[in-house]
């Protein structure tokens, strides 16, 4: 688990690095390389900073100890916007990829109105002819207000061809227009399904139709709450893994030297002092407290002395 830690810490922390150095050398574009360098440099200094301040917590003085807390606050903080960056430069060149068919298709859509306004101006006017025709009609009832009406039609009827052919011309640029749209709008529907899921995010944010505008403070919500989560959670895993290297000492055990004098050990004795124990010999023993187990002692020396005398076969003479 501790091995785990660690390489969890250390991999977080990388890749928030990288995200981090490459949103720099974004920010400062003039400097690309130094940025890259100084941002690997400063990454490598916060972690080796963080380790070095839990391990020698105690004995660091103050004045050190307030500086390098403060350093590797601020050195979050540029990784922080360094991520920001990097997420931020993603999205725009995702959305830039789109700017030019939402251009094609706004002007298309533009003459399309155009065209469309002007076919309804001509059809009002075909409509007002058409009034005034019947309006002739209906205020008479013999042969002269039809004459009239007749007459009226024919002065019209330059007019109504000039306005009729207007409509067919409208009418064929709307078409082409049309045509042209269709796949710019297709390959523009194909390339916004990757703002499927942010859309949605973002219409759960604020509750409202999405436009480009809401899409875009719902991706800075999402990337705030990614630097929250990313730099801090990788310096505190790298805390962690330092915690669990460091065994403490209330989990150490106790070694403690205990004389021989200090131990009543029952030692048997024969009467015949067939078995001689020297307990000037007795070397110390060692005593785990906090197991309570003890290592036998050492030196009891048993010195065994036959009671018959066997160098004479069958003799049976017991030794003096």
């Amino acid at each position: 688990m501790i091995f785990l830690t660690f390489l969890t810490a250390i991999g977080l922390s990388g890749v928030a690095g990288y995200y981090s150095v490459i949103g720099l050398a974004a920010i400062f574009p003039g400097s690309f390389w130094p940025v890259i360098f100084m941002g690997s440099v400063l990454e490598v200094s916060k972690l080796v900073t963080v380790s070095w301040l839990y391990n020698n917590w105690k004995e660091c003085p103050f004045l050190i100890k307030s500086y390098l807390c403060a350093a590797v606050t601020i050195l979050m903080l540029i990784t922080s916007m360094g991520i920001f960056g990097f997420l931020s430069k993603a999205h725009l060149e995702h959305s830039s990829d789109n700017a030019p068919l939402v251009n094609k298709i706004s002007i298309l859509d533009e003459r399309i109105k155009i065209e469309k306004e002007k076919v309804d101006a001509n059809r009002k006017i075909l409509k007002q002819y058409d009034e005034i025709v019947d309006q002739t009609m209906g205020r008479t009832t013999d042969e002269k207000g039809t004459d009239k009406a007749q007459a009226i039609r024919r002065s019209q009827q330059k007019e109504r061809s000039r306005i009729l052919q207007e409509i067919n011309q409208s009418q064929a640029s709307l078409a082409k227009y049309s045509e042209e749209r269709a796949p710019l709008s297709n390959e523009l529907k194909k390339t916004e399904a990757d703002f499927g899921p942010i859309k949605y995010i973002a219409a759960l944010l604020y509750n409202q139709t999405v436009d480009v505008d809401l899409i875009d403070k719902a991706v800075r919500v999402v990337i705030l709450l990614i630097i929250v989560v990313f730099d801090p959670l990788a310096i505190l895993l790298l805390i962690a893994a330092n915690m669990s290297m460091r065994k403490p000492e209330s989990l150490k055990p106790v070694v403690k030297e205990t004389k021989m004098e200090d131990i009543d050990i029952p030692v048997f004795v024969p009467k015949d002092d067939s078995i001689h124990v020297d307990k000037d010999n007795v070397t110390n023993i060692v005593i785990d407290e906090a197991t309570g187990e003890s290592i036998p002692p050492i030196g009891v020396n048993k010195k065994l002395k036959p009671k018959y005398d066997y160098s004479e076969p069958f003799s049976f003479k017991e030794n003096k």
